[in-house]
């Protein structure tokens, strides 16, 4: 559709209501505001729960692995044999024997459940998540039989630091001459981590694997094998494969499988929300065809005019088209412009919401998270763009032919 400069000029003139026409103006202003709120508030929560799970998923297979492999009897024996069978497998990087468990923890009057993974030192030191992540004492002293790492918020709950004494307590009896009484051992803490989820920073405990075989009596085996792939996301491939490496008495689940209905649940929830929030920008449109068919009413006798004049119908309908059409481009660029410097700033954004009205805007006790993500998605946001002027280019027809089958002589009978 090619506009002419006549055409241009009239419809921003339309554009520009007279103060007779102000009321006019006001609904085209809050169709404005509405589609590009809309516009903002999509890309704003579909970028936010992008960055949700991109950051979950990243910390859960972070620390847990992409798969891992268990026994139906409690414990795997020569698990560097069956370690090195199953990195054979193609597409798999790293398998990481460990010692797993949980354990209650002990100090200064306080006591907190938590699990306990046993980690050979170089394999801990290959943790990348974890490594890079210490904010307190050295990987380097993470060796022996009375070492141990704690999660930050783990330690700040039990009130402890580094080069402190913690007890553990193992929910499995020891028996004595006195009877059966829980084992108990304390540990040195060298180091503290802090991954920036709220569940691990306030839950896991690290150890050297010896000293978690003798902690949980396992004897020189373990009890999983952490499994990671270059391909997470495509996990599914890796199946068959490690069903026909392993023994028949081990098996395995891998992430997909253990989050499945957190997931699930994810991608529900943002489905939902991309629905419900489409309505503002439908609502905004509606505004649009309402404001328009007043204008048309009110420039009845200038339509009239300019078909005596001349004026095709083609001619009126591309005016119109063009008023309508104007108040969806410029809502949509405002709105997009709005949404991607609320995602650039968001979490200085939610320090200043929660300082400004002492409210708990994203609590990592509930969202896992310690800082709220966002991450765009050019496909997501092209998506809600096109949407946006696709409405608003709808929302014009009818209006504009309407203004187009005005008949001049029935326009002027009274005039």
């Amino acid at each position: 559709m090619i506009f002419g400069a006549f055409e241009r000029m009239l419809a921003m003139r339309y554009l520009r209501a007279r103060r007779q026409e102000g009321f006019i103006s006001v609904i085209a202003g809050f169709s404005l505001l509405g589609i590009g709120l809309g516009v903002a508030t999509l890309i704003i929560v579909m970028s936010v729960m992008n960055g949700f799970r991109t950051e979950l998923m990243g910390r859960i297979l972070g620390l847990n692995g992409h798969a891992a492999v268990y026994s139906r009897t409690g414990h795997i024996e020569d698990f560097d044999q069956v370690a090195v069978q199953v990195a054979s497998i193609p597409g798999i990087f790293s398998v990481t024997p460990q010692v797993e468990g949980q354990a209650m923890l002990v100090a200064n009057g306080s006591a907190s459940g938590a699990v306990v993974r046993g980690l050979r030192p170089t394999d801990m030191k290959a943790k990348r998540l974890i490594a890079q992540n210490i904010i307190g004492g050295s990987l380097d002293r993470f060796e022996g039989r009375d070492a141990i790492i704690l999660g930050q918020r783990l330690a700040e709950r039990l009130r402890l630091g580094v080069g402190d004494k913690v007890t553990l307590i193992s929910p499995t009896s020891a028996v004595t001459v006195m009877g059966s009484i829980p084992r108990t051992k304390a540990y040195d803490i060298v180091g503290l981590f802090n991954v920036g989820m709220f569940e691990y920073d306030n839950t896991f405990v690290y150890m050297p694997m010896e000293a978690a075989q003798v902690f949980f009596q396992s004897g020189q085996t373990v009890n999983a094998l952490e499994i990671f792939t270059t391909d997470p996301n495509n996990i599914r491939r890796y199946r068959l494969p490690l069903l026909e490496a392993l023994p028949s008495d081990l098996y395995f689940f891998d992430w997909q499988q253990q989050n499945s209905s957190f997931f699930n649940a994810l991608q529900v929830e943002r489905n939902v929300m991309f629905l419900i929030l489409t309505l503002i920008i439908l609502v905004a449109a509606f505004n649009i065809i309402s404001s328009l068919i007043m204008l048309v009413k009110d420039k009845g006798r200038d339509i009239a005019v300019l078909r005596t004049m001349g004026a095709t119908r083609g001619m009126i309908t591309r005016i119109f088209f063009m008023t309508g059409a104007s108040v969806g481009v410029l809502g949509t660029a405002f709105g997009s412009a709005l949404g991607l410097l609320f995602c650039e700033n968001i979490e200085a954004i939610r320090q200043g919401l929660q300082k400004l009205t002492g409210v708990t805007i994203f609590d990592p006790m509930i969202y896992f998270l310690s800082k709220m993500p966002a991450e765009v998605d050019p496909w997501e946001v092209g998506t809600v763009i096109t949407m946006a002027l696709v409405l608003s280019f709808a929302a014009t027809i009818y209006p504009a032919w309407r203004a187009a089958r005005i008949d001049p002589v029935e326009a002027l009978r009274y005039e």
